[in-house]
């Protein structure tokens, strides 16, 4: 290690210009003399007297060669040392991320397989969208739920639990039965317009067209660009009809039930996805692909930590002190 990278590891390093403060002081100010000298031989009863004055003042060099000591070692430790700890990577920054739910009547259709087992589309994207949430670790979620009316069920939060927990309490009809998604989009626009601006993103799930609310879905797309919110959208659901002697029979109808023209429109406004599925697998594989699109890791610059040292050089200023107490009690 270099001395500039020794004294970088010094958090105040001007305290070492005061470790010759002692000894400047002893120069500039020397000891009173005293007046007169005379050369006098002891006799030799006094001889072991000057014998045992000289072994004091050895004693006494001891003691001011450990109050030296103790004095440097204590200006090191208000030098504050430190050492440099191994590199730490910091938390990825993440997203603010909001969910849209569609909990429409029509998100009851049974026209799903989730596990060999037929089920409704709520729980086909219930089950879906966990596997999503698990996976943004980092992100700050937000879960939105829409039908004739938008309600954010959970703010924007680190805790995924809580975002699963509401989307598993989640039922059709909990909004109304129609679908507003003009209005989820501009209840969304106004959550994320509060968060830092480059990482809004919405994704809305819906099976159906805008039945309801007072925000076309095509203005709160223009209203969600100027904000700088990217939204991402999920035309979800299958032929309809229903299920009979273990085979499926299409309503008439079909996709028509789903305004794909305008979803699609509403992503490519505000530079997002759009996306299709017609089944559960589908819509993981979607939930997947937007997973890669809006990434979590923006790996951060490395950094060491710094370790406080000054412990060790204080303690030993402590012991040094002690031992010259000891020394010039002995002396005396």
């Amino acid at each position: 290690m270099s001395l500039r990278d020794a004294f970088e590891l010094l958090q105040w390093p001007m305290w070492l210009l005061a470790i010759p403060l002692p000894w400047l002081i002893a120069y500039l100010v020397p000891p009173p003399r005293s007046e007169g000298a005379a050369l006098r031989m002891p006799a030799p009863e006094r001889l072991r007297e000057i014998v045992g004055v000289t072994t004091s003042r050895a004693a006494r060099r001891g003691v001011g060669v450990l109050a030296g000591l103790a004095w440097v070692l204590l200006c090191i430790a208000a030098a504050r040392p430190q050492q440099l700890g191994p590199p730490v990577q910091p938390p990825a920054k993440g997203r603010d991320l909001m969910l849209a739910l569609d909990l429409s009547g029509s998100m009851n259709e049974p026209d799903m397989e989730l596990g060999g087992n037929v089920v409704d589309r709520l729980t086909a994207a219930k089950a879906v969208l966990s596997d999503f949430i698990d996976r943004r670790a980092g992100d700050r979620i937000s879960l939105l739920v829409f039908g004739r009316q938008a309600h954010v069920l959970t703010p924007f939060t680190l805790d995924r639990e809580t975002v699963r927990d509401q989307l598993a309490d989640s039922v059709v009809g909990l909004a109304g039965q129609e679908t507003a998604i003009g209005d989820a989009i501009g209840l969304a626009v106004r959550r994320l317009r509060d968060q830092p601006t480059g990482e809004r993103v919405l994704v809305l799930l819906t099976d159906g067209v805008n039945t309801a609310g007072v925000l076309d879905p095509r203005k709160a797309a223009r209203i969600a660009a100027d904000a700088g919110v990217r939204i991402h959208t999920v035309a979800f659901g299958g032929e309809g009809g229903m299920s009979l002697f273990g085979f499926r029979i299409p309503a008439p109808g079909g996709d028509d039930e789903i305004d794909e023209a305008a979803l699609r429109e509403i992503a490519g406004t505000t530079g997002g996805h759009f996306f299709r599925a017609r089944d559960a697998r589908e819509l993981a594989g979607i939930y997947s692909e937007i997973d890669r699109l809006e990434p979590i890791a923006r790996p951060g610059r490395a950094v060491r930590p710094h370790i406080e040292r000054y412990l060790w050089p204080l303690a030993g200023a402590f012991v040094l002190a002690l031992l010259a107490a000891v020394q010039w009690r002995r002396s005396a």
